[in-house]
């Protein structure tokens, strides 16, 4: 069944929500194809739409691209007069006071990927470049088709990334390659990025679905508490010492029992 969101197919965006699981799998489809799903603004605000109205009993989100791409990065006719069929005009200033707020509005369709109540999956075949890159790194998890290409193409657009992509990729990658995959804006293949571990998996890009699929179906069969527990104690492990999440594990473990205690009483 699709969500009923206002404006989001005008957004090059689709929503499917599985029967099967119970509404438990969400997919989320960049469905610009023409354009190789190129984002726009509306489709920023779009994601955080979806983010914002996700029914609950979703535990798994997918997202993909429609065709043979993932996304393509920023639509470039934002950048010109000829501006984007649909959307409000071109890019505000970006030298403007207003311009922050801006980003931070659009940062919202990233972040809400993070969410412990949900596991997100990016499943990337083609390209994914710019903020198509930043999106699949937004994810909890990637998994890659052996046709998927990565690359932070925006310093060569003399831009940063600035859709909260560079922290994972510096969590993932370190700050070395981090710094040079951004500054030479170079195209990462899929063999590499599976070294660098910037996907989990690489698979043939017949096999995509099938293995997105198959990881879902694990995923759900964890309990939904536990889940969501041991990733938010997770998150928390990069930035903790090992003091500090050793006393984050004793936390999380008694509040979940206490949890499950509740829920049997």
């Amino acid at each position: 069944m699709a969500l009923d969101l206002d404006g989001l197919e005008l957004a090059g965006l689709r929503l499917d929500i599985s029967e099967e699981t119970a509404g438990a799998v969400a997919t989320v489809t960049l469905s610009r194809p023409r354009r190789r799903n190129a984002m726009t603004p509306g489709m920023w605000r779009g994601l955080a739409a979806i983010g914002q109205r996700i029914p609950p009993e979703v535990r798994v989100v997918v997202v993909t691209g429609e065709g043979p791409s993932f996304s393509a990065g920023i639509d470039l006719r934002l950048f010109s007069g000829e501006g984007v069929p649909g959307e409000d005009g071109p890019l505000p200033d970006l030298r403007s006071d207003g311009f922050g707020p801006w980003i931070a509005t659009m940062q919202a369709g990233f972040t809400w990927l993070r969410d412990p109540h949900i596991v997100s999956i990016a499943a990337v075949r083609g390209h994914a470049i710019g903020a198509g890159f930043q999106l699949a790194l937004s994810c909890d998890l990637r998994v890659f088709a052996d046709d998927a290409s990565v690359c932070m193409k925006e310093p060569a657009l003399g831009l940063v990334p600035d859709l909260t992509g560079t922290k994972p990729l510096v969590d993932l990658v370190g700050l070395p390659r981090a710094l040079e995959m951004c500054l030479t804006a170079r195209t990462v293949g899929a063999a590499e990025a599976r070294e660098l571990g910037l996907a989990e998996f690489v698979v043939p890009a017949a096999e995509l679905d099938a293995t997105v699929a198959g990881l879902t179906t694990a995923l759900l069969a964890i309990d939904p508490a536990t889940s969501r527990a041991t990733k938010r104690l997770l998150s928390l492990a990069p930035s903790n010492t090992l003091a500090e999440q050793a006393l984050a594990e004793g936390r999380a473990q008694t509040e979940l029992q206490r949890e499950r205690a509740g829920d049997l009483g």
